[in-house]
């Protein structure tokens, strides 16, 4: 049976994984409510997204104090009644009181294999720049959980993207960006219809 996912996003730019899941929660595909979108920069665009499609947003800066964004964020998110928070390009950390209210319920999406290529500081082009740098053959769109370290929590799923001869670091991340949205769609949308079951990742 199908159930409808309650979901928020954090983006702190475009956040491309949350657009492709509105539009697929409107064309049906997606059994899921949007029910929040928070950034920490008030000059995301994903910000004029979320207002054109009437989903709420709000916009809560993290650089002056961490901790009480972190309290202020978990309190939003909880507020939304959200079941899942979904990470689209939010570039913090998340911090103890959002992970206390969603534990094992927050999902990310690594551009790179896990993890080998993850860790504090492997984000954006620095994970295409170190998987071409290590000869490896493929990289990969990774979704995993989020915990209290970098891209440690478990992996929901891996999907391969091979390194081609005379690959860049900049045409390498052109074709895992593209990917990615649809590949955390397609994530959602087995969580909804319950053919994915995180506690039994690996």
């Amino acid at each position: 049976m199908t159930s409808r996912l309650k979901l928020a996003f954090l983006a702190s730019r475009n956040g491309s994984a949350f657009r492709a899941a509105v539009e697929a929660a409107e064309a049906g595909p997606l059994a899921a409510d949007i029910v929040l979108l928070v950034s920490n920069s008030a000059r995301a665009p994903a910000l004029d997204f979320a207002r054109a499609r009437g989903i709420p947003h709000r916009v809560i800066p993290t650089a002056v104090d961490p901790g009480a964004a972190d309290r202020e964020l978990a309190e939003a998110l909880a507020a939304s009644g959200a079941d899942w928070v979904v990470l689209s390009g939010y570039l913090r950390r998340i911090g103890p009181a959002v992970l206390a209210r969603f534990p094992d319920r927050i999902l990310n999406i690594h551009p790179g294999p896990l993890p080998a290529f993850g860790g504090e500081g492997m984000y954006g082009r620095r994970v295409h720049e170190a998987v071409i740098a290590a000869g490896a053959p493929q990289s990969e769109v990774t979704i995993h959980l989020v915990d209290g370290e970098y891209d440690h929590g478990r992996v929901l799923g891996r999907w391969p993207v091979p390194v081609e001869p005379g690959d860049m670091p900049e045409t390498l991340e052109q074709r895992v960006t593209a990917l990615e949205p649809e590949v955390m769609t397609r994530t959602l949308i087995d969580l909804a219809e319950g053919r994915l079951e995180p506690s039994q990742a690996s």
